[in-house]
């Protein structure tokens, strides 16, 4: 469990946090919820075709990927099932001071509390187009047993946090995704992208969210 947990404001008004242990924060500094929209949903949600969708995301975090998400599946009126894996899960006081309900309108602040007291390693119904599960584990360890339509690889940086940006993460992702497939991940470094490569995938640098020149849309080819 991280300690002594700051909160931090963004760019774009939301919150991150700020792991003083790690020196690192949750989000970009430039913007949480536009380096979420831009990284995860943009380029792989909504990049995705199909008309029901199933997500692995690495890193439950704060759960602004999750609320997002959420909510452009009630939009655009599209299942989504949507897998977390975190081994670290924040408490619930710092869940409860995070601004993103506020920002993005406070009709979903029961909704974001109820994501995060959801119980670990089941499934929740959350709307009738969102279902949530997630799953209490370190990834290194963890035997996926789904296949994945879209995954979003937001762990911690790959200098904070190597042991997660492996070859062999990648490929065991690669085995747990559909034909098809897509990653996406806010690290554009040469090393991930030649990783990402050997482990299988179709791998593209496109324009990053603020702040950030370049990302990664990584594909499984059929």
């Amino acid at each position: 469990m991280h300690k002594n947990i700051q909160f931090r404001i963004t760019k774009d008004g939301a919150h991150t946090l700020y792991i003083p242990e790690m020196d690192e924060c949750y989000h970009s500094m430039h913007g949480a919820i536009n380096e979420s929209v831009h990284v995860f949903l943009q380029a792989g949600f909504s990049y995705h075709t199909l008309t029901s969708v199933k997500i692995l995301e690495i890193g439950f975090g704060t759960g602004l990927n999750a609320i997002l998400t959420m909510i452009r599946a009630e939009e655009e009126r599209r299942p989504v099932i949507y897998h977390s894996i975190d081994i670290y899960p924040l408490p619930m006081d710092i869940i409860a001071g995070l601004n993103y309900p506020e920002l993005l309108s406070g009709i979903y602040k029961k909704i974001f509390i109820q994501m995060h007291e959801a119980s670990w390693d089941k499934e929740h119904e959350i709307t009738y187009f969102f279902r949530l599960k997630k799953i209490l584990a370190d990834i290194q360890d963890y035997e996926i047993q789904d296949h994945y339509d879209v995954v979003y690889f937001d762990a911690f940086a790959p200098d904070k946090q190597p042991e997660l940006w492996l070859e062999g993460i990648f490929t065991k992702i690669f085995h747990a995704m559909a034909p098809g497939g897509i990653l996406t991940t806010y690290s554009s470094k040469g090393e991930i992208q030649r990783r990402l490569t050997r482990s299988g995938f179709i791998v593209d640098k496109i324009p990053g969210p603020p702040g950030k020149r370049e990302m990664l849309r990584c594909i499984k080819k059929n």
